[in-house]
């Protein structure tokens, strides 16, 4: 198996081979998103990338939902361009998987569409909803505020995606960033 990335800032000397977004778009056979949602990743898997695509490509998304247009993903998976779609995320989940609506029909048409599908899994982002993932998301908020007082202003788990440069950018932030 052969693994190939694309990142806006790739790490360098990591043994990971970066290609481009069109690149990894053409050879892959599994795509998974592992990004924030910013301006340019918005709609990253649109109707234009899903053409991109090898026939019976799958695509997983675990970071945020609006980084796939999902008309656009409904359409590649109807065409059978798309062959599946994991989905632990969803464009419109904020009004829709924070609260039990297991008694209500669903008044959203896309992920009606989506769930109807038996090539799609969605899981509705909810792992963090454990006791100890709660109790580590905690953790980790307290002690990145603690670091942030501690150390001038840079947090331990901080990573900038203003500069691109993360391996130096906790050093160099002050001047690069802003």
């Amino acid at each position: 198996m052969k693994v190939i990335a694309y990142d806006a800032y790739p790490a360098k000397d990591s043994g990971i081979e970066y290609v481009t977004l069109d690149e990894l778009f053409e050879k892959s056979d599994i795509i998974s998103l592992h990004c924030p949602l910013t301006d340019d990743t918005r709609h990253m898997i649109n109707a234009d990338a899903i053409e991109k695509m090898k026939k019976g490509v799958v695509i997983l998304n675990t970071s945020r939902g609006a980084l796939i247009d999902t008309e656009a993903l409904l359409e590649g998976i109807k065409a059978r361009k798309v062959g599946a779609a994991c989905l632990d995320v969803y464009e419109e989940e904020a009004d829709i998987f924070f609260e039990d609506r297991s008694g209500h029909i669903l008044n959203d048409e896309l992920l009606s569409r989506l769930i109807s599908m038996p090539n799609v899994i969605v899981t509705s982002h909810q792992a963090f909803l454990t006791e100890e993932a709660l109790n580590n998301i905690a953790e980790t908020t307290v002690n990145n505020i603690r670091s942030f007082f501690d150390k001038e202003g840079i947090c331990d788990n901080e990573l900038c995606y203003r500069c691109g440069n993360i391996e130096h950018c906790k050093k160099e932030r002050k001047e690069r960033c802003f």
